[in-house]
């Protein structure tokens, strides 16, 4: 099975130190949307990986949350693509749960879910936390530059064999080209 883990926020749509609370908040980076209908189109499962902290600190609730993702879901089929499956961890940082990223719990649920193991499957992330969590489970770590991107191939440290682009766009282009 071929199949691809992206973050959301910063990677497919706009991020906000405020937390994107809303769907007026949801944005697309341009060229994101029209990356993941290209993965589809050359047969990879995209699944999304999202810590969403503003639930479990009151921000806003399921159903909004569940209204956001409505909208992406819209866009993104007006794009002629599709998200196979949405993993989300509600917790703070405080709960210290398994499944908030950079721990691999929800990486982990991924590959149980899809029955399959994550070696070289690539893991698309724009923080260190976001590559930390597959990266533990042999997945291969993609940084994007968007977001907090740049923050983050600065400040260093990444996961050996961490591969850099400019934008999900052009993460595809090369997830595509190797197969």
């Amino acid at each position: 099975m071929k199949l691809v883990i992206l973050d959301r926020d910063g990677v497919i749509n706009h991020d906000s130190p405020q937390f994107i609370k809303n769907p007026d908040e949801w944005i697309p980076i341009p060229g994101s949307l029209e990356a993941i209908a290209l993965l589809n189109q050359a047969g990879f499962r995209v699944v999304i990986a999202s810590n969403q902290s503003g639930i479990g600190r009151g921000l806003f609730d399921m159903a909004t949350l569940n209204a956001i993702n409505d909208k992406m879901h819209r866009m993104l089929a007006q794009a002629g693509g599709r998200i196979d499956a949405l993993f989300y961890c509600p917790h703070t940082n405080e709960a210290h749960c398994g499944c908030r990223k950079p721990k691999p719990g929800m990486i982990e649920e991924i590959a149980r879910r899809f029955g399959t193991d994550l070696d070289g499957v690539p893991c698309v992330g724009d923080s260190l936390r976001d590559l930390q969590a597959g990266a533990q489970l042999g997945a291969l770590p993609m940084l994007v530059r968007t977001g907090k991107g740049e923050k983050t191939l600065a400040a260093g440290g990444l996961p050996p064999g961490t591969l850099v682009f400019a934008n999900l766009a052009e993460a595809a282009r090369h997830i595509i080209e190797r197969g």
